[in-house]
């Protein structure tokens, strides 16, 4: 006895195929640079307004344009769109008199727009930043956060960041 045959239907993704490309940044960037760090300032407002502020444009723009040759800066574009950077901050060692071995270390900071998350855009950020911290001499590269910012907490745990210390305030009356 014969079977019938029967049709599957194939689902397609007829969505376009987006490229990401995670560059060192040049200097026809900086104006991208600037809009991600206010957008990020400003995310980081509506988490806390009692610790975070959206600094000038002038003052922001002065940052990269000032420290931009130092080649510490790492861009993520799509389809021609810079949307989202890594900047590694180098932090000089311990001065001779501290306890710590003297190595140099650095800071990292991430921004992703909001559209483009979750899509490994921010791993690979942090990928490249470790390969031009670790070219820059640093032994260990830092993510400064603030517990209150969980998703950013999230997103470094998961980026393969751990404790390092413990970092405790109080503040001077």
């Amino acid at each position: 006895m014969r079977r019938a045959r029967t049709r599957r239907s194939l689902k397609i993704d007829m969505s376009p195929v987006v490229r990401t490309y995670i560059r060192p940044a040049t200097r026809d960037d900086i104006p991208a640079l600037v809009q991600l760090r206010l957008t990020n300032a400003e995310r980081h407002v509506e988490l806390d307004p009692s610790l975070f502020r959206v600094p000038s444009t002038d003052a922001v723009r002065e940052h990269f344009e000032k420290t931009f040759d130092s080649g510490l800066f790492t861009v993520a574009e799509v389809d021609g769109e810079v949307v989202g950077m890594a900047e590694v901050v180098l932090l000089p060692p311990p001065p001779d008199h501290q306890i710590l071995v003297p190595r140099r270390n650095a800071d990292i900071h991430t921004v992703v727009l909001d559209g483009f998350r979750g899509r490994g855009i921010g791993k690979a950020l942090v990928a490249a930043a470790q390969e031009v911290a670790t070219a820059h001499g640093a032994w260990t590269l830092f993510a400064t956060i603030f517990a209150t910012n969980q998703e950013a907490v999230a997103f470094y745990s998961e980026s393969g960041f751990g404790p390092r210390g413990i970092l405790l305030a109080r503040p001077c009356d």
